[in-house]
């Protein structure tokens, strides 16, 4: 299983990028592949090929009208199909013993 966190964005366009990135919203919410948004990025859960190809599409569809784009990855890896998206955050609250406001 993979947390892939990513940011995409034109660099060649104007000061906001908003619109941009709902473009790319669209794309991983159609996709189906489980995800969060956050203010500075979007991750997403999945095997390998199924995230890989949603970042594809988000930049291809940039691509079209976007002459530089700007992208940051991150990529962890686990054997296993558990999802961690939400047991991570558990597991560090369990630590601390206490909800964290995520």
């Amino acid at each position: 299983m993979v947390l892939l966190e990513f940011s995409m964005f034109p660099t060649s366009v104007g000061e906001s990028k908003s619109a941009y990135v709902a473009r790319i919203i669209d794309i991983i919410d159609k996709s189906g592949v489980t995800y969060q948004l956050t203010p500075m990025g979007t991750i997403l859960e999945g095997e390998w090929p199924e995230v890989m190809g949603v970042v594809t599409a988000c930049f291809e569809a940039l691509k079209a009208d976007c002459p530089r784009i700007s992208t940051q990855l991150k990529v962890d890896y686990r054997a296993g199909g558990e999802s961690r998206m939400k047991t991570k955050i558990a597991s560090v609250e369990n630590h601390l013993g206490r909800t964290l406001s995520t």
